[in-house]
């Protein structure tokens, strides 16, 4: 079967065929969320059930990688990797395709705003041909220190947390309750891009982060439905999707 590669200005994006592209994901991931200088694989058994998004650069050169679990409704959730750490009970009852992202990294080091929305014109095109409805995964704020991100966490409490009816519970051992914080300034600054982009697209998020030490980060869990995507952003998102497509 031939290989679907979008392209986009100085970037391509595709959905990796085989051992190699896999191991070359993996790479990145370790380097992204393990040591940046380190030469090791980041993996686990749920690499085997995914599907994993490379964006490349002309050079061939991987510049961002993220993996894809496809459920077909939410009673499916407890396979997914965020069902670790979150208690996803009330999300079993959800009625649509769900769509899990995980392992979201840019290179480290790139901070080229290409790289982003190349990935999403891709992600697009996925969500809309496998008719998706709801997008979500575990969103990462770097290191394991919960002091380092108080104005972050204050601006997902004030705007931002799941609603009631798919609200996630607590699960993990380590965590950091946001209910507890007081006297503090929300900055959306404070929040890391990838979840800025979540939440301008109407995401929300766990009333919790969780503290992740195997990868030295915290994360909160977070849920997008599409059908509550702005339509002025899905215009851009669809518009964008539409870019060069090419048979290799």
């Amino acid at each position: 079967m031939p290989e679907e590669v979008f392209e986009r200005g100085r970037y391509r994006a595709r959905l990796a065929r085989g051992a190699a592209d896999l191991r070359a994901a993996q790479a990145l991931r370790y380097r992204a969320f393990i040591d940046p200088g380190g030469g090791g694989l980041d993996r686990d058994r749920f690499d085997a059930a995914c599907a994993h998004l490379l964006v490349e650069a002309e050079d061939g050169a991987l510049v961002a990688t993220c993996r894809l679990l496809s459920l077909a409704r939410g009673a499916e959730i407890g396979r997914s990797y965020a069902a670790q750490f979150y208690d996803l009970a009330r999300l079993e009852a959800y009625p649509g395709r769900m769509l899990e992202l995980g392992r979201f990294c840019l290179r480290p080091g790139l901070r080229d705003g290409e790289i982003l929305r190349t990935a999403w014109a891709m992600l697009t095109r996925l969500v809309d041909r496998g008719g998706v409805e709801m997008l979500f995964g575990c969103s990462s704020f770097p290191g394991t220190d919960p002091g380092a991100h108080l104005a972050g966490f204050a601006m997902l409490r004030a705007r931002s947390l799941a609603p009631a009816r798919w609200a996630p519970g607590e699960k993990a051992a380590e965590l950091f309750r946001f209910g507890g914080l007081t006297g503090v300034t929300p900055s959306l600054r404070a929040v890391p891009p990838l979840l800025r982009t979540y939440l301008a697209m109407g995401g929300w998020v766990s009333d919790h982060a969780v503290i992740d030490r195997a990868l030295g980060t915290l994360h909160v869990f977070t849920g997008l439905e599409v059908v509550a995507v702005p339509a002025s952003r899905a215009r851009v998102l669809r518009a964008a999707a539409r870019g060069q497509l090419r048979r290799a």
